[in-house]
């Protein structure tokens, strides 16, 4: 079926409530839970743009063409898929009794659209579906056609591609608990509670909270920001030249993400202060990961590793993860690293450079060796650079003892191949050692020198800034859109939260989830009320 055709026949007059788009990971998980698929169709859709650092912001949700074709590609070989061979995954309520039972399509229509719509249908909807239905199978003299067609159909629906939020609606709320805390649609038993009326206070949508983030769906839910917030898509798709860095492959750069995964999860997941992102001075690792650090191989595979008393490596800043995110192919960036912790762990926005600069350093040879904070002083000297690059680059300068993977060294190597096609007295290799001034500072918190990721994640961990940004990048992923005016309660609200249990993140997600699915339901009654 063409999509137009589907709208047309499945939903008619879309509301005006603001929309948004399933992302590609919430696509996924949908099907999975609607159909038993686990396929992961999205996989293979367009790629979605970052806005705010995410990927489910409001302003990048339009459906292209191709995005709408790909769409269509799905539905049509996921319906065909779930009813081959007959109803393999029980989709279907009840038995037929001939290929064009209306009583069965009524109940296999209503059950599959609470589903799939995340609400009951409307009268006019079920008829148009259960009628959809019947045509179908009354051409092909078989039931389960006829249900496939309405699957199609159902998933090509902006009801099911796109989340309807409608203040002062039950289902509403238990859409935006479910796709927050675990990316997917609701279950039965959270609809359920929307049917009974069970999720209009702060209490109850806040016990409803709890109750899911106990669930296993709420680690995935929480890996699918971290690794937004985290850029991991950089990580897990970055380049090193393979001369300097044999040892980076992509099985280690996924190792790297997991060690983040797993730090995350235990200080969420286990209710401790989540300031120790920055400062925790243990890491979970594998054997290619304490190659990296220079550790003994761990007792099992991503098991939990003490490090060394005196060593300056600790917390996401001593990661991995971020230090070969952070890198260039050949070499380290400063300025990628400064740019990196003023965005995403003090959430201030840094402008791109004036058109027309020169962003090039100056060249490293072999009779003229220098390092990079050498190099990025001239940028510092130019007033078209100087603004933004004291800001981003002395904090930069704090990681220049970790190169572009996140090996420890204490002073810059660097190599020097000697150049294809021509005579050189030296047809080898040189090399040439230069030292490393790892001075930096954080321009905008006071007393924040420092010289090592360690003492910059204990700068980070204490600031207030750094605090709120976590308890805003949040806001921003939960929303779909960057804060505003109107949510100055909502932010300072989770903020106590955050705070006052100790930095809980658990603490910072039931707020989040309680603010945006309680308050604007409240603000409804009242003006309804008025």
């Amino acid at each position: 079926m063409k999509l137009m055709t589907v709208i047309f026949i499945a939903c008619g007059v879309l509301s005006a409530e603001p929309m948004r788009r399933l992302t590609h990971s919430q696509y996924n998980n949908a099907v999975r839970d609607l159909l038993g698929d686990q396929t992961r169709p999205a996989d293979r859709f367009p790629p979605e743009d970052f806005n705010n650092g995410f990927r489910n912001q409001v302003q990048t949700q339009s459906i292209s063409p191709l995005l709408a074709e790909s769409y269509s590609v799905a539905a049509e070989r996921l319906a065909r898929n779930a009813f081959r061979g007959g109803d393999p995954n029980h989709l279907v309520p009840c038995r037929p009794n001939s290929a064009t039972d209306r009583d069965c399509a009524a109940q296999f229509v209503s059950k599959f659209g609470r589903r799939a719509y995340r609400r009951p249908l409307t009268p006019r909807e079920s008829e148009r579906l259960v009628t959809l239905l019947l045509k179908e199978a009354d051409t092909t003299h078989d039931f389960y056609r006829g249900a496939q067609a309405v699957v199609e159909a159902m998933l090509q629906s902006p009801h099911f591609l796109h989340r309807v939020e409608k203040p002062g609606s039950a289902y509403s709320v238990a859409s935006r608990l479910a796709f927050l805390l675990w990316d997917t649609i609701p279950d039965e038993p959270l609809l359920d509670a929307a049917a009974r009326h069970e999720l209009a206070t702060p209490e109850a949508a806040e016990k409803m909270a709890r109750r899911m983030i106990d669930d296993p769906r709420s680690r995935a839910a929480l890996d699918e920001f971290l690794s937004q917030w985290l850029r991991f898509d950089l990580l897990l798709g970055a380049v090193k030249d393979r001369r300097l860095y044999p040892q980076f492959t992509p099985e280690l750069a996924a190792a790297m993400a997991e060690e983040t995964r797993l730090l995350t999860h235990d200080l969420v997941f286990n209710n401790r202060n989540f300031m120790e992102f920055f400062t925790a001075e243990y890491g979970y690792l594998n054997s290619d990961l304490a190659s990296i650090y220079q550790f003994p191989a761990p007792p099992a595979e991503f098991a939990k590793v003490q490090f060394p008393t005196g060593i300056d490596r600790a917390g996401i800043l001593g990661q991995g993860s971020f230090l070969a995110l952070t890198s260039k192919p050949g070499d380290t960036s400063p300025t990628i690293r400064g740019v990196f912790v003023r965005e995403h762990f003090l959430c201030q926005g840094i402008p791109d450079p004036p058109p027309g600069t020169n962003s090039t350093l100056p060249e490293v040879t072999a009779s003229k060796p220098r390092a990079n904070r050498d190099r990025l002083e001239e940028h510092r000297s130019s007033p078209a650079c100087m603004a933004c690059h004291s800001l981003i680059d002395p904090v930069g300068y704090g990681f220049e003892k970790f190169d572009a993977i996140g090996r420890r060294r204490d002073k810059l190597k660097l190599t020097f191949l000697p150049l294809p096609g021509r005579e050189n007295k030296s047809p080898k290799p040189t090399t040439a050692e230069v030292e490393l001034d790892t001075r930096g500072a954080v321009q905008g918190i006071p007393n924040s020198d420092f010289s090592s990721p360690k003492e910059l994640g204990n700068i980070l961990a204490a600031s207030t800034r750094c605090q709120d940004c976590i308890v805003k990048q949040y806001f921003r992923y939960a929303a779909g859109r960057r804060e505003n005016s109107d949510d100055e309660h909502a932010i300072n609200r989770a903020v106590q939260a955050f705070r006052g249990s100790g930095f809980r993140f658990r603490e910072l997600m039931i707020s989040i989830a309680g603010s945006l699915s309680v308050e604007r339901v409240r603000d409804v009654k009242v003006e309804t009320a008025n």
